[in-house]
């Protein structure tokens, strides 16, 4: 059994995000869903940018990291969509106990001197998707591998960027469903810790 932390895209907390907590759930797992937008939820990437820019990015990390901080003492797994994907990213990599990292269509800068030695990570993104061009996630695989992390990449190519959200027109039935059984196997081989 993993504990998982699942951060919300720059939508809010939307159905999608607890319908993928259930699917953890059910696999056995203990999963918490922060509210990073104290309670909105939006329908549009516009109304979204809005909110996320209002918090601001440090806030918004700073609220992660103070719903991580009691969870993590046996080690976590880090997952997030988009923009819970970037910040999920920032809290692995500094998490010398984090026990693996989850992106769903997104992923985040780091600094070149990171170290994820022996860190899971696991990316399910669009291909090609606007939010994450191949010029991006080639230099961030190429970091990811310098930092030493573990890296597996799965491209869906022909969606929309969030296509795992059923509610959202990105959405692509057989494309999230291969990208939850995949993320699902990833979750639970999962070591004790690194």
């Amino acid at each position: 059994m993993a504990r998982i932390l699942l951060l919300h895209s720059m939508y809010g907390l939307r159905p999608a995000v607890h319908q993928a907590a259930d699917r953890f759930r059910t696999a056995g797992h203990e999963v918490h869903v922060p509210d990073l937008y104290d309670g909105r939820v939006v329908d549009t990437p516009e109304e979204g940018t809005a909110i996320k820019e209002e918090i601001g990015r440090d806030e918004l990390l700073k609220r992660a990291v103070t719903a991580a901080a009691p969870l993590s003492a046996d080690g976590l797994v880090y997952a997030g969509f988009s923009l819970g994907a970037a910040i999920a990213q920032n809290l692995a990599v500094g998490d010398e106990r984090s026990r693996g990292l989850l992106l769903m269509h997104g992923t985040s800068d780091m600094a070149d001197d990171v170290s994820a030695e022996d860190l899971p990570v696991q990316l399910h993104v669009a291909d090609p998707d606007t939010y994450e061009p191949a010029d991006w996630l080639n230099a961030w695989y190429i970091r990811m591998r310098r930092a030493r992390a573990e890296v597996e990449v799965f491209r869906y190519p022909g969606v929309g960027h969030l296509f795992t959200d059923p509610d959202l027109p990105d959405y692509n039935e057989q494309a999230a469903e291969r990208a939850w059984a995949i993320a699902l196997d990833f979750v639970a081989d999962l070591p004790m810790g690194r």
